[in-house]
């Protein structure tokens, strides 16, 4: 017998079908619970399009947006196991620590200064850019890295069709299912969200026919990491971690992680850190 293909879903909600606006993404807002119907649904189709191609995968969801609590549990496929809330190690890539052969990114969006994108950032607010070995990252290439560290492939993404190219530029044979088109930062020309479930459904049971063909993301060690912050106080906490120093400028800090895990790590502190108020 053979062990069964072993898949990680990762779900933020920027990048959704129908999402265009802040308050829709954020607890409290108006039409966040319209929101986190909408992707729980997507995350459901990519499910089902995971388990068309491979009945009997072991599917894991990672809430992977905000707080890591905004998939509706009782609403998820019964079929997957759901990761939520935080802090934990591996963040939006919870899972992977267990052994995965596949990863797919539902509902990305794409990096902070890219654009138009709809509500393009790196992370949050606390950060205006993060670079690699000197190229600018945003969530997609953290999380496609940190998967690359760990040898697996991201086989698709869904999202605007920023955060489609951004994906596309970094990993060419991957699937990219665009449900929206970026017309401004909080503004999109998007599918109707039964359009966008049907198309993702496809999609992820095409990648996962062709996951063989899609490369694992590899980056060198050590990691040269800079971080571009908004709030210089942060810069200032962040100094106070052992390896982390303050670039000239007083925005960014930086340091060198042993390889992309303790890099990613590190960047994790360092945006909780970006939640802290002056005293």
């Amino acid at each position: 017998m053979t062990n069964p293909l072993r898949v990680l879903i990762s779900a933020d909600l920027e990048g959704v079908s129908g999402i265009v606006h802040v308050v829709e993404t954020n607890p409290g807002g108006y039409d966040y619970e319209r929101g986190r119907a909408l992707m729980t649904a997507e995350v459901n189709a990519a499910v089902a399009g995971v388990l068309e191609a491979e009945p009997g995968a072991d599917v894991s969801v990672a809430d992977a947006h905000g707080t890591f609590r905004n998939l509706l549990p009782e609403e998820l496929d019964r079929r997957v196991r759901l990761v939520r809330g935080k802090p934990r190690p591996l963040g939006m890539m919870a899972g992977l620590e267990a052994g995965v052969d596949a990863v797919l990114f539902i509902g990305y969006h794409a990096r902070a200064g890219a654009g138009p994108g709809v509500l393009a950032h790196t992370i949050s607010d606390a950060v205006l850019d993060v670079r690699l070995h000197g190229e600018s990252v945003g969530e997609i290439g953290l999380n496609a890295a940190l998967a690359g560290h760990f040898g697996v492939p991201v086989v698709l993404g869904s999202g605007d069709d920023a955060a489609c190219a951004e994906l596309g530029a970094l990993v060419p044979d991957a699937v990219t299912v665009e449900v929206k088109r970026a017309l401004g930062q909080a503004a999109a020309e998007t599918l109707h969200p039964q359009e966008a479930r049907d198309l993702i459904r496809r999609s992820a049971a095409e990648a996962i026919r062709r996951r063989d063909q899609v490369p694992p993301v590899s980056t060198s060690g050590p990691v040269e990491t800079e971080i571009d912050l908004y709030g210089p106080y942060t810069v200032d906490l962040a100094t106070l971690v052992p390896g982390v120093s303050r670039a000239p400028g007083g925005r960014t800090v930086t340091f060198t992680g042993r390889d992309i895990l303790e890099a990613y790590r590190l960047i994790q502190l360092v945006v909780q850190l970006g939640q802290i108020k002056p005293g």
